[in-house]
């Protein structure tokens, strides 16, 4: 029997995700029986707004789906193999890609591009012929350049959507308001700030200075929370010692973002995250893609927020950021031409 401790951590759990409708959705993870994959799995089951998980890999996702499909929560699960990829994808609204090789140490985000590119690349291509109207949520990295390789893909397909592409980068921040609730001492909840740019090292911009908690740190403080946040993920990478990367963490940041799509998409108002999508913003400078805040509903991308106001430290970390980004996004770009 459950300890009363116990049954309230698994209420609270199955509460974790928001909804405000009976109204649910197909959602098709790809690369499902990966690090990320299978946690990011578990708890797209657990969240209410979905209501058929479909399970997709070249290896292991049946097992997966078996597993996760005990769990006690209203909705289907189904798994796929490798020569299944269409019926996987057939009816999904939502369509999850963290496929792809993680990162070991001393690798960076773009040293996995040779290998992730044509993986996303070929998942896209997939993904616009059966499900073509299907939001996309990129995880698999550097996404700097996989999300522009997706763009493109589409784009040829002549299916792009730009309101339908989204490259995920809650995780930065999630990790930014833990990190920031550590040094200020206080709860995460209160001291979430928007993350722009994009999401790697130098490219990923923190703007503590528009949390009232954060724009108190300064000094090397400062410093070294902005370094944390850019580079937490080589923290995990070198923790783990070669036995992968931020790969539970992903998943949950990846599944806050998933229900942050299906709440639009159920006509939830106010519904306003960081994500990394067609943007007008920078586009001037040859950055076509851009994280900033997003307004979430119906149609995917409703309304595209501009940075908003700057520290002076903020303004040379988006500039350092600026030309770095159109770099990555031109390597995505090239990859399909």
């Amino acid at each position: 029997m459950l300890s009363r401790s116990a049954a309230r951590l698994l209420t609270t759990q199955t509460r974790a995700f928001s909804t405000t409708s009976t109204r649910q959705t197909k959602v098709a993870v790809l690369g499902a029986g990966g690090g990320i994959g299978q946690p990011l799995s578990l708890l797209l089951k657990i969240d209410p707004l979905v209501s058929s998980l479909s399970l997709y890999d070249i290896r292991g996702a049946p097992g997966v789906a078996a597993d996760v499909s005990h769990i006690d929560t209203d909705s289907t699960v189904k798994g796929y193999t490798a020569d299944q990829l269409d019926d996987a994808l057939d009816g999904a609204k939502v369509v999850v890609i963290p496929a792809g090789v993680p990162r070991k140490p001393g690798m960076t985000r773009d040293d996995l591009f040779n290998t992730n590119a044509s993986i996303v690349r070929d998942l896209a291509a997939s993904v616009g012929r059966v499900a073509p109207e299907a939001h996309i949520l990129v995880i698999s990295n550097p996404v700097n350049s996989t999300v522009p390789i997706v763009a493109k893909t589409l784009e040829k397909a002549g299916v792009f959507d730009p309101r339908r592409l989204f490259g995920v980068t809650s995780l930065d921040v999630v990790r930014a308001a833990r990190f920031l609730g550590e040094v200020s001492g206080n709860d995460p909840k209160n001291t979430v700030i928007p993350v722009v740019g994009g999401h790697s090292g130098a490219t990923i911009v923190p703007l503590l200075s528009q949390n009232a908690y954060g724009k108190s740190i300064s000094g090397e403080t400062y410093s070294k929370l902005v370094h944390r946040i850019q580079f937490g993920g080589d923290e995990v990478v070198k923790a783990k010692d070669g036995a992968g990367s931020a790969t539970l963490s992903m998943a949950y940041a990846g599944a806050k973002f998933a229900n942050a799509i299906l709440r639009g998409l159920n006509g939830e108002k106010g519904v306003i995250t960081p994500t990394f999508v067609k943007s007008e913003l920078f586009a001037d400078q040859g950055v076509d893609f851009f994280s900033s805040n997003v307004e979430l509903g119906k149609n995917g991308v409703e309304k595209i927020y501009p940075v908003g106001p700057l520290s002076a430290e903020e303004q040379k970390l988006l500039e350092a950021c600026l030309p770095d980004l159109k770099k990555n996004i031109e390597k995505g770009y090239a990859f399909v031409a």
